[in-house]
């Protein structure tokens, strides 16, 4: 590399200037702090673990993502953190067994992904999330997604919120009712997600199923909408295995807790949605800045990861990238700024005994070096023989 080329990162691969890395540490403080008044205890796993503890049972999905290295100790494989929510769920698992009938805990940091997620995304989120072990109804689903929305409204980043719901059990009950193999699952679950309904119908019709099962997996597509839709899947559906209609009356369940706790919210269920569909195992959800097309932060229920860890338990929370939410934050709004005080340098004990205070009570003090400028609100000047903070907002020189 040349030294012209030397300050280059690599691509999807991003720093933070300070503008920017204030607004996100402010974030970080009124997210981290409002997750613990719901009860949510921070937990801060490694950067790198070994690679089959990183990856173990359904965390697998994560392989491609993660970043591998050796070990120079032990000469074992190591791994990158992906996604920090197998590391809490092993913790959850293995560190805080047997502490409290349900657990929460809430989690921040970098995590690194060898391909971007989608169009202009980072690789090196930072990501900030919630989990709550040990119960498996609809009431921790319906805290999951509520605290969720909690915290994108105490950002400031968007004045409202839009919720897409789904459930992957409803489509995993009707693959195994139609006897689909696994070849087919993956085939008929990628157009479902692209929601390619000439394909689907193709699909449908090479499988050569019974006409009831084609019926629903062809309903299913369709099945996208206010919370009327629960209704019509019920009668579609009719013929669905248990699990499916258990996973509809969760829905049904869920919608009825939603009204009542965020009223003004906009629902949107999508029953094929299948967001995560190898590594969830119940509902899933998402948020959106209405208008968007893009997630603004996602999560649902996964059971099943515990298991791999010694101790089977239900689970289910949500995660969402900092630097993509501050990314939604006007610059003029960012509640870090605050004012900020200049004064000359000079050797003055009485100066610096109240830069001191003033520091101590949280003001930002900056000494103006000789000969140079500096811009900030307030100014502290000596009036009568005592310091004064002034406001000025204009610029000063020493």
């Amino acid at each position: 590399m040349t030294i012209k080329e030397s300050w280059l990162l690599p691509e999807g691969i991003d720093e933070l200037l300070p503008e920017e890395a204030s607004q996100l540490e402010c974030l970080h403080r009124a997210l981290v702090d409002r997750m613990r008044s719901w009860g949510y205890q921070l937990v801060v796993p490694p950067l790198v673990e070994y690679l089959d503890s990183l990856l173990t049972g359904t965390a697998k999905t994560l392989d491609i993502q993660t970043f591998k290295l050796t070990d120079q100790m032990s000469g074992r494989m190591l791994g990158i953190r992906a996604d920090m929510t197998p590391q809490v769920a092993r913790i959850a698992a293995h560190k805080m067994r047997g502490q409290s009938d349900v657990l929460r805990l809430c989690y921040i940091g970098s995590v690194l992904h060898t391909l971007p997620e989608g169009q202009a995304s980072s690789r090196n989120p930072i990501q900030l999330g919630a989990e709550i072990y040990g119960h498996a109804g609809p009431e921790s689903d319906v805290e999951s997604i509520q605290l969720m929305v909690d915290l994108l409204m105490v950002t400031g980043a968007v004045s409202s919120v839009a919720l897409d719901i789904g459930h992957v059990g409803i489509y995993r009950g009707l693959a195994s009712y139609a006897g689909l193999d696994a070849t087919q699952e993956q085939e008929l679950f990628s157009a479902l997600q692209r929601k390619a309904a000439a394909e689907i119908e193709t699909l449908l019709t090479q499988y050569q199923l019974a006409d009831d099962a084609r019926q629903m997996l062809l309903a299913l597509a369709e099945l996208n909408g206010d919370a009327s839709i629960l209704a019509s899947a019920k009668q579609q559906l009719a013929k669905a295995p248990d699990s499916v209609q258990q996973a509809l009356d969760t829905l049904m369940r869920i919608n009825e807790m939603l009204t009542q706790r965020i009223p003004d919210i906009a629902i949107n269920f999508d029953l094929a949605e299948l967001r995560g569909y190898h590594y969830h195992t119940g509902v899933v959800f998402a948020a959106y800045k209405p208008g968007s097309a893009q997630s603004i932060a996602a999560g649902g229920r996964y059971d099943d990861i515990g298991e791999h860890f010694g101790h089977a338990q239900p689970a289910t929370g949500f995660s969402m990238d900092l630097k993509k939410i501050a990314t939604l934050l006007p610059t003029a709004d960012n509640a870090c700024r605050g004012e900020s005080i200049s004064v000359e340098w000079q050797d003055d004990p009485a100066l610096e005994e109240m830069v001191a205070s003033l520091r101590n009570d949280g003001k930002v003090v900056i000494y103006q070096m000789p000969g140079t400028d500096i811009s900030t609100t307030h100014t502290l000047i000596k009036q009568a023989g005592h310091w004064q903070v002034t406001e000025t907002g204009t610029q000063t020189r020493g």
